[in-house]
């Protein structure tokens, strides 16, 4: 076993041998939520017990290697060999135990909102969605429009899409694990349609991510909700339904409110506004533990009302800027049409390496 984070590594180890059991037993697939959830998990661990079983090898075969160096230099060499591919081991496994989000193996809803600057603002809200089922659309993921209201000139003043990964997350790293940075208030420099003289404007749109929630994640009492129906309204705002198809559901004890029209049944609606809901309701409750556990995570911007920008995207220069981490590319066109990897790369190694120099020396 991996001498360093030895009661860490053994915990994960007999946990993944329980896994294993239970995902062998065949009662356990009749719910197909548990198992889903069990699976995540189990793929999660994966890696860990992998890099462990690697290194406690490669120890070993170093231990046999200088046990005959004496008698053949060959086994020296390969001892020095053996040694450097432990340490390069034991980086790698420090970074796969390092505090992990909960919900990184998880699908997300994202929500995409017009902020400020009018019609201009939800031009580039609808942007920034293409840019998104653009990137999943490259990444082999699985989207699907839960709920819009577009505005007059074909953009949207708010649309809210889930997107799923096919199959079980390689590594336990989910769309979530790679989407989470996106939240917050993203800035567009342009000159807009609707202007005359050439002018360059500034608009912002805001993106919420939030993980998409299991049933076996969030109970939801239904005498906490107040659901109300109303007509779906289009762009301009006027009426699209003959019917009250259209639902509010608001959450009393969170205040938490979630409207959807996009489907034309009045169930649809509801069942689409539930998703959301849940979603929310399970990303405040990890923000809430977060806070208490003085961990609060601060890649993640949870409300588009927050002023403060995570990104701009310059047209007339084709730049793109992430203020968080200080990434600038010039190449916006392609980015727009989906190339985010190097700009979601360098968060990733941004978030990595905070967590690693917060781990305390010994560990």
């Amino acid at each position: 076993m991996a001498q360093k984070h030895s009661g860490k590594v053994a915990a994960y180890l007999t946990e993944y041998g329980e896994l294993e059991q239970r995902l062998a037993d065949p009662s356990i697939h009749a719910d197909q939520a548990m198992a889903k959830k069990l699976g995540r998990r189990y793929a999660e661990l994966g890696p860990i017990v992998a890099t462990v079983r690697e290194l406690d090898q490669t120890r070993e075969d170093e231990a046999a290697a200088r046990e005959l160096a004496d008698e053949d230099e060959a086994f020296a060499l390969e001892a020095q060999t053996l040694a450097e591919q432990q340490m390069a081991l034991e980086a790698k496994l420090t970074e796969l135990l390092l505090p992990r989000d909960p919900s990184d193996a998880k699908d997300v809803i994202l929500e995409v909102k017009a902020g400020e600057g009018g019609q201009e603002s939800a031009l580039f809200a609808g942007d920034l969605l293409r840019m998104y089922l653009r990137y999943a659309e490259r990444q082999g993921w699985k989207t699907e429009i839960i709920d819009a209201a577009e505005s007059d000139l074909g953009g949207y003043k708010n649309v809210s899409v889930a997107i799923k990964y096919k199959g079980l997350p390689a590594e336990g790293r989910g769309i979530w694990w790679r989407m989470k940075y996106e939240g917050g208030v993203h800035r567009v420099q342009r000159v807009p349609v609707t202007e005359s003289q050439g002018r360059i404007h500034t608009s912002a749109a805001g993106v919420l991510v939030v993980p998409e929630a299991d049933e076996v994640d969030v109970t939801v009492d239904p005498n906490e909700l107040r659901i109300d129906v109303y007509r779906s309204s289009g762009p301009g705002g006027q009426s699209v339904n003959t019917t009250d198809s259209a639902v509010r559901i608001t959450h009393l004890p969170t205040g938490i409110v979630v409207s959807c029209q996009n489907e034309k049944s009045q169930l649809q609606n509801k069942e689409s506004a539930m998703r959301i809901l849940r979603a929310r309701l399970l990303a405040a409750a990890q923000e809430e533990a977060e806070a208490a556990a003085s961990a609060e995570r601060k890649s993640q911007v949870r409300t588009v009302d927050r002023s403060e920008r995570i990104r701009t995207y310059n047209f007339p220069e084709n730049r793109i800027s992430d203020h968080r981490v200080g990434f600038k590319a010039y190449n916006l066109d392609q980015v727009l049409d989906g190339d985010l990897d190097a700009v979601l790369d360098s968060l990733v190694t941004a978030d990595i390496a905070a967590k690693l120099a917060a781990v305390p020396s010994g560990e």
